[in-house]
């Protein structure tokens, strides 16, 4: 379908929810899938409408975790109408105001307090129960790959050699093996300052969770600490870790484990994350046109190479790492 009948397509669906009432139809933001989102301003009200191509996504995960995160205390939006045929959703809306858009040093104590407070109520929702897919060792080897293939390979433009291609099959399987080591909770997979909105009430809005997994607990808190978007100084990330793993040995499921442990829980969990974000960051690039993330590489991949720095396990995967050619 033609862009102009999609958008026809759309208006007309809208008009029938909103009983035939005028309404205004603008950009609200687009993601890295091939989502987009409209706001809808109908009279005082204000609405998000989700696009989302039939063939190319699905409404359905995003309707199905929104009613679980929503039944256990999280804020997310409201799905006002669905049709899952099409690929449109009405939803509530948090308005524009981005963490991303509003974080300084001065609110961030407050915000992020706010963020894990909520990050805790996630984590202790119970068990999988099939509700969530499993983030398996599978998906982890997967999403690291993105790295190899996307970044060094495609980006770059590397040959890997027999010895390089070993380091980085050893480096990321022990990864994965961290990952699989820790507690399983309810995963959002994308709980960052792009998805987390400041809202009046209960802050913050929770967007973008339909590929949440049932998976590593510290997946989530990397996600938001070692942000690929905005980066703290590293002594000022190291306390909120260890704020965090003091409040979540409360909640239980930590029995046994010192901050050590949980320290390099997060590093090495963070390692994976930046691996696979990179990854995607030059797909956007390389296949869909997209070269606004290119710019957060580099932030990214300090990520890796602090982490790297601290476990001697990864020397020589952070010295493969900091010879890489460098494009501008």
């Amino acid at each position: 379908m033609s862009e102009h009948g999609r958008m026809a397509q759309l208006s007309g669906w809208l008009s029938a929810q909103l009983g035939d009432k005028p309404f205004e139809l603008a950009p609200a933001s687009a993601d890295a899938s091939f989502r987009r989102y409209f706001r809808v301003r109908c009279g005082d009200e204000s609405h998000i409408v989700m696009d989302a191509p039939p063939g190319k996504e699905d409404c359905r995960p995003f309707v199905a975790v929104a009613r679980a995160f929503s039944r256990v205390g999280l804020n997310v939006p409201e799905v006002l109408a669905a049709d899952l045929e099409n690929g449109f959703l009405l939803l509530s809306d948090f308005g524009d105001r981005q963490y991303l858009q509003v974080l300084n040093a001065g609110n961030v104590g407050g915000l992020y307090d706010d963020a894990l407070q909520s990050l805790l109520v996630l984590q202790g929702a119970g068990s999988g129960g099939g509700i969530l897919p499993p983030y398996d060792e599978a998906l982890l080897l997967k999403e690291m790959d993105l790295f190899r293939d996307w970044y060094l390979e495609g980006y770059l433009g590397m040959s890997l050699d027999a010895g390089q291609a070993r380091l980085l099959e050893r480096s990321f399987s022990l990864l994965a093996a961290s990952a699989l080591e820790q507690p399983r909770v309810w995963v959002h997979r994308d709980y960052h300052s792009r998805n987390l909105m400041l809202v009046e009430g209960r802050n913050p809005g929770i967007l973008d969770f339909q590929d949440a997994v049932y998976g590593p607990l510290c997946y989530d808190l990397v996600s938001l600490l070692r942000d690929c978007y905005i980066a703290w100084p590293a002594a000022q990330v190291d306390a909120w870790v260890e704020a965090y793993f003091t409040r979540a040995r409360t909640q239980g499921g930590l029995e046994g484990i010192d901050l050590a442990q949980f320290r390099r829980w997060f590093d090495w969990m963070g390692m994976q994350r930046h691996f696979k974000a990179i990854g995607i960051f030059s797909r956007l690039y390389l296949r869909d046109g997209k070269p606004g993330y290119l710019g957060d590489i580099p932030r990214t991949m300090n990520y890796v190479l602090e982490s790297a720095a601290r476990y001697g396990v990864f020397k020589a995967l952070k010295d493969f790492l900091a010879d890489l050619p460098r494009r501008s």
